[in-house]
């Protein structure tokens, strides 16, 4: 019998007692170009913005540089501005709120589908993604009119016409349109996460479909919840074609009103000052009610 030989070992690509020339960089070094293009994208926009509120303007001669708060308190102590602001945060809660309504059991059903009925689905929920918002804009106003489809189905069935366009119902309408994918798929991403068996146990326990469900599922996708609860507020505050188009000139919303603010008077430190107690608001209410919820998540987990 032939003695079997022992194959030669491969010679090492590496070469053998020297540091690799990355051993020598810092790990905060490696995020400067992140950093860089994160500062020149936001933060210097946003530190320009500020400076910008401390500025005074002259229907004349236009911004003056000049280190004072009269911009912030016309704007926290004027009537008109409390109003735009109150209307801006309770459609964008209503909006928050009707698609936690709607995505949540959204969200259930396509967790439980199977192919290939749930990409159709998914297909369905991403649809609206694919569109450009203003299209969607004018989609709405068509049938949101005096003489659109939902105004003669309400005629057909005797419950109209009523006036829907250039209101808050329509802006709210179209924003749920718009933003429920937003909320869906935070809240199926944490419905793959559950584990089936979970839920089976209870009910082998006689625990009922409604107390399973409120019980064991809802207190796991709570993390989803708030994902997509608090994508669904920042965009829908800040949202400017759908109040733009559906809700007229006379309807206004934060967003507009730094629109005309900048173009309309030029009056462009007021604008950035609303801009910011916008900015500061929706980063206030957002963190109050994720340190909420999260409270409640730790006391449903325990």
């Amino acid at each position: 019998m032939a003695e079997l030989s022992t194959p030669a070992p491969v010679p090492s690509a590496a070469p053998s007692g020297r540091t690799p020339w990355h051993a020598f960089i810092p790990p905060w070094l490696l995020c400067t170009p992140a950093f860089v293009l994160f500062a020149l994208l936001v933060i210097v926009p946003l530190v320009m913005t500020l400076v910008l509120t401390f500025y005074r303007f002259d229907p004349a001669t236009g911004p003056i540089a000049a280190f004072q708060l009269g911009n912030y308190a016309e704007v926290l102590t004027d009537g008109y501005y409390q109003t735009i602001f109150l209307r801006t945060l309770w459609i964008a809660a209503l909006t928050t709120l009707l698609c936690m309504v709607i995505g949540g059991p959204e969200a259930y059903i396509l967790y439980r589908m199977r192919e290939p009925w749930r990409s159709v689905f998914l297909l369905v929920i991403l649809a609206p993604l694919l569109v450009s918002v203003v299209v969607r804009a004018f989609g709405w106003s068509m049938l949101l009119g005096a003489d659109g489809l939902v105004n003669k189905a309400l005629i057909l069935f005797r419950l109209g016409p009523y006036k829907i366009l250039y209101t808050q119902v329509a802006i709210v309408i179209a924003l749920v349109h718009v933003m429920l994918p937003f909320m869906v798929i935070p809240v199926w991403t944490a419905l793959q996460k559950l584990d089936p068996q979970v839920e089976n146990a209870a009910l082998s326990l006689m625990a009922s479909p409604a107390t399973t469900l409120r019980r064991i599922v809802l207190p796991q996708v709570l993390p989803g919840v708030l994902s997509g609860s608090l994508m669904v507020f920042a965009l829908s505050a800040s949202a400017f074609a759908i109040p733009g188009l559906l809700g007229g000139r006379r309807l206004k919303v934060v967003p507009t009103a730094v629109y005309d603010e900048f173009l309309g008077s030029l009056n462009w430190p007021l604008g950035a000052t609303i801009a910011l107690i916008l900015l500061a608001a929706n980063l206030l209410i957002m963190l109050t009610y994720q340190r909420l919820l999260e409270r409640k998540y730790s006391r449903a987990m325990g």
